[in-house]
């Protein structure tokens, strides 16, 4: 059966839509500037001809960078916090939610109620700050992954899918003798595929994007990550960063060309990643946020 809409609906969807698309265009238009500026060749950027999309089409600035080690130190500085990060994220939500999601848990209110209040009340940088130099994490990877090891909003999100599963499910399980554990992941988590896939780009994308983490506990440029070897190179020289202008044609514009060409290789894997966990995000956004 199709309903047919009447004109104002039809005028409101159109609005709707052209507006959309222009906020849609507007967002892409600095990613645009970025991708072109890094591949389009000094003199062009010099003059300040790009905009939209590549003058003189070039891969010198992007060799640059590619061929820089500190670079791709950073880079797998960054892929060691985001896996490990995210495996134990996942892991700590799902054992967290799987009790909070059923009724009969003893005291479920209130450590809900405890979860919420550390989602409006977060504690301040400087006692954070302490807490790590104490506990010996500065300049370490642990002090990038332990303090943000789950999210109270996450843990609500998969709580709420977890409670949407069929309890019966559980209950035959254990009669049959499984334990908790065995019943969390051979049975929940394999029918909470599309929550999972979404938690895990959340938590992913986070750790890949961590910018304050690592610039207050970060001081050895060993082990800088990725944002940190950004924010260095747009904040220094290149030769804070172990890299050498690749042209005497300008030092103050071709520069910026490798800061672009080293922001569009550092957002290229998330990017690249992001259509194979459109599908599942969605439905486990929609789903998570909407069952109860």
């Amino acid at each position: 059966m199709v309903i047919r809409k009447s004109i104002g609906e039809r005028i409101f969807d159109a609005s709707n839509y052209t507006l959309l698309a222009l906020l849609g265009l507007l967002s892409l238009l600095p990613i645009l500037h970025v991708v072109a500026g890094s591949f389009s060749s000094p003199n062009a950027i010099i003059h300040n001809h790009v905009f939209l999309w590549p003058v003189e089409p070039t891969m010198e600035h992007v060799n640059t960078v590619a061929a820089n080690a500190d670079f791709w130190r950073a880079v797998w500085m960054t892929v060691k916090v985001t896996a490990i990060g995210t495996l134990l994220n996942i892991l700590l939500t799902v054992m967290g939610s799987y009790p909070l999601s059923k009724a009969n848990l003893r005291g479920r209110k209130g450590i809900m109620l405890f979860i919420l209040v550390t989602m409006i009340f977060q504690a301040p940088i400087i006692p954070v700050f302490m807490l790590i130099k104490e506990l010996h994490l500065l300049n370490t990877m642990w002090a990038l992954i332990i303090p943000s090891a789950i999210s109270a909003f996450n843990m609500i999100l998969c709580t709420t899918f977890f409670r949407g599963l069929p309890e019966e499910l559980f209950e035959a399980a254990k009669i049959d003798g499984m334990n908790d554990y065995r019943i969390v992941f051979q049975i929940a988590l394999p029918l909470s595929k599309p929550i999972m896939m979404t938690l895990i780009l959340f938590y992913a994308v986070g750790h890949w994007n961590s910018y304050m983490g690592p610039l207050m506990y970060i001081t050895d440029r060993s082990l800088q990550t990725l944002q940190l070897y950004i924010y260095y190179m747009m904040a220094g020289s290149m030769s804070d960063i172990g890299m050498s202008p690749i042209s005497d044609v300008s030092l103050s514009l071709v520069p910026k060309a490798l800061e672009m060409a080293t922001i569009v290789l550092a957002t290229a894997p998330i990017v690249v990643l992001y259509p194979f966990f459109q599908k599942h995000f969605v439905k486990g956004a929609m789903i998570g946020s909407l069952k109860g």
